[in-house]
């Protein structure tokens, strides 16, 4: 509830002296009324005007007036009801974790702290700065489950959920039922590396920083926020534009905040070396440009006994060491440069680890379970190039890879197929009928969805495991000269121009150029001439960013609880943004619709109805060649490093392992 509006209203001296003696509170010549602010119409008009009929005349109209204007203030800013202000907030439902809480149930708070752990990163770094387009910036600073050390936000993941968010440099959040707008208080306790207190002032500007100058998916999520202000000594309103965007809190609460007194807004798209100032357990220790980055923890740590943290980040030291490709940094974890790496390579998985530390027990391979739907890797079509503009060539192209062959050879028959972009979740369309939810959001455009995707009895196409599937190359041929191709002497050419079919496939790692070599096999057998051209991280990056390929292969992550990414992902505003990650270049009416629906649903079955009317339209327009998926999280480590028994559904929670006490560096 909010606090009692207030008016100081001057008046005559003889009427404050009569006010005094009705029961109002009158000084000096001035009367304070006090309103309750309630948040309806309703609860306004009820409210208990000051009786004036008890005062002299000449006191009663300024006193009436008064209360009058500060009702109508009250109710224009009070809006819809408001909760209670509250510790967490879950995008459906409620939090799982109560009030009281003292850990999260992946973290052992009694795990030991110390030691070292070195994590090997592919590529290379330029920057200190993950906020902007420009450079490649350092791993470990902010973001995803492993990174967040150095800048933190208003609020944390819980991992155990879809989406919720607990108390971190905010201490509180108060969310109308309509969540038109967010107040977050600051804890006063928090503070950056430096000793400087978090103020809102801090979080205002790291708002307008971020929204102008970082990321574009920065200004994409915050996009409907229409004012931004402060509330009192800790408060910070963020009012939004319309009704529509529910996961707009929740984004807002994992905004990182930087400091204002150290952060120069002319040169924060530039890159730079200069270690940062955030308020995370870690501070940046040590620089090697282009190789290494240390981070060290910062024994003045804000946060280290709340709740959200106890029993996480327990290395007194995390440092990761740079490679220029894999085979390097495998021989590095082989040694015992490096303490653990996560294997996405079933091949690797099933033929690399023989080597003596595996059979004496000081490595550990394991196997974690999530929940969490499968991700889609898959070969993106640039669709703003011909003749990946033609569905039916995008079509033949997914017709034409042959998984059953390639998991067989390549990856002794340890992935799974993936036919959804949500797959192995309540927001997977594979296999499922639209409701009429989906049906009504893709009525508008009939034709953006065919009918067996409608229907739920479109499968990923098989093949007979062979190699040389007539059956599926004849479909795929059928395909591409329906699209205006015909073979001449084993190649494939335009019908109009007679230029050869020909592309390059965009690859940044030997594994990737592994599949990309076999699907390259199939197309040659229809006459098509791919090539195949790995590249650096950084010219890699480059060109993603820039939209500068044919074919290239990517994976887009899934959470149980996808919202505001999706717009940075498949809107026809994203397909024209340099920096997105809408790949193919995806601009479908349906799809937009569909992601809008997505983002404002209010209950868990609106949002399902919302997810899967999306992917249907995403697999309808076949813009991605679906690959495969790991059944499992797979990491290998060497056996001095620990962790929890639990393990979150968002599968191994990384800041929660430790480093065993007789094993300390």
């Amino acid at each position: 509830m909010r606090a009692p509006a207030q008016r100081r209203v001057p008046i005559a001296g003889d009427c404050a002296a009569e006010m005094c003696r009705h029961g109002f509170a009158a000084t000096a010549g001035v009367a304070i009324l006090t309103v309750e602010t309630h948040q309806s119409k309703t609860d306004v008009e009820a409210m208990a005007i000051p009786r004036s009929d008890c005062l002299p005349p000449a006191c009663r109209r300024p006193v009436v007036l008064a209360a009058l204007g500060l009702m109508l203030g009250a109710l224009v800013s009070a809006g819809p009801a408001a909760a209670e202000p509250r510790a967490a907030i879950a995008m459906h439902g409620e939090p799982l974790y109560k009030p009281g809480f003292t850990h999260f149930a992946y973290a052992n708070p009694d795990a030991p702290k110390g030691g070292r752990l070195t994590r090997g990163v592919l590529g290379s770094f330029d920057s200190l700065n993950p906020f902007i387009v420009r450079g490649n910036a350092a791993s470990g600073l902010r973001g995803g489950i492993a990174d967040d050390n150095v800048y933190e936000s208003l609020m944390v993941r819980g991992y155990d959920e879809p989406f919720t968010l607990y108390a971190l440099v905010a201490d509180s959040v108060d969310v109308p039922d309509d969540r038109s707008r967010v107040t977050f208080q600051i804890d006063p306790r928090a503070h950056f590396s430096d000793g400087v207190p978090i103020t809102p002032e801090d979080v205002i500007f790291s708002f307008n920083l971020l929204k102008e100058h970082g990321y574009p998916s920065f200004k994409a999520n915050y996009a409907d926020v229409a004012e931004v202000s402060r509330v009192g000594d800790r408060g910070v309103l963020f009012a939004f534009k319309g009704e529509a965007n529910r996961e707009l809190p929740l984004i807002l609460g994992l905004m990182p905040i930087l400091p204002k007194h150290s952060t120069d807004p002319a040169s924060f798209e530039s890159t730079t070396l200069e270690r940062p100032i955030g308020s995370g357990p870690y501070v940046v220790a040590d620089v090697d440009a282009g190789r290494r980055v240390t981070l060290k923890r910062d024994p003045n740590y804000w946060g280290k006994d709340l709740a959200v943290r106890r029993g996480l980040y327990n290395f007194d030291e995390i440092r990761y060491d740079y490679y220029r490709d894999a085979t390097n940094l495998f021989e590095a974890f082989k040694k015992g440069d490096i303490d653990l790496v996560e294997e996405a390579d079933p091949a690797h998985w099933s033929q690399a680890y023989d080597f003596p530390a595996l059979a004496e027990g000081r490595v550990v391979k394991e196997a974690f379970r999530s929940g969490l739907p499968k991700p889609m890797t898959g070969f993106a079509m640039n669709a703003r190039r011909p003749p990946f503009d033609d569905r039916r060539v995008r079509q033949a192209l997914v017709r034409l890879f042959d998984f059953e062959w390639a998991n067989k050879n390549l990856y002794y028959g340890l992935y799974a197929r993936t036919g959804s972009y949500f797959q192995g979740s309540d927001l997977s369309s594979l296999g499922v009928a639209a409701s009429e939810t989906e049906k009504t959001l893709l009525a508008a455009e009939p034709g953006a969805v065919a009918p067996e995707f409608l229907v739920g009895t479109w499968r990923p196409p098989q093949t007979d495991g062979s190699g040389r599937d007539r059956v599926a190359l004849k479909a795929g041929l059928d395909l591409l000269i329906a699209a205006g191709f015909k073979l001449d002497g084993g190649q494939l050419k335009a019908g109009t121009t007679g230029k050869p079919f020909s592309f390059e496939i965009l690859t940044q790692t030997r594994e990737q150029e592994h599949v990309a070599l076999g699907y390259q096999r199939t197309l040659k057998m229809v006459g098509i001439e791919a090539s195949v051209r790995t590249v650096d991280a950084a010219e890699y990056d480059k060109r993603r960013k820039t939209f500068d390929f044919d074919m290239t292969m990517w994976t887009w992550a899934s959470s149980l609880s996808p919202g505001n990414e999706q717009r940075h992902r498949w809107t026809s505003e994203a397909a024209g943004r340099e920096g997105s990650y809408n790949l193919p270049g995806v601009k479908s009416p349906a799809a937009d619709r569909a992601i809008e629906a997505l983002v404002g649903a209010r209950t868990r079955d609106d949002l399902a109805a919302g997810a899967r009317a999306l992917d249907r339209v995403l697999l309808s327009g076949y813009y991605v060649v679906p690959l495969f998926h790991l059944p499992e999280q797979w990491i290998a480590h060497w056996a001095r490093i620990d962790h929890p028994k639990a393990v979150s559904l968002f599968g191994a929670v990384t800041p929660a392992w430790w480093e065993r006490p007789g094993d300390l560096k």
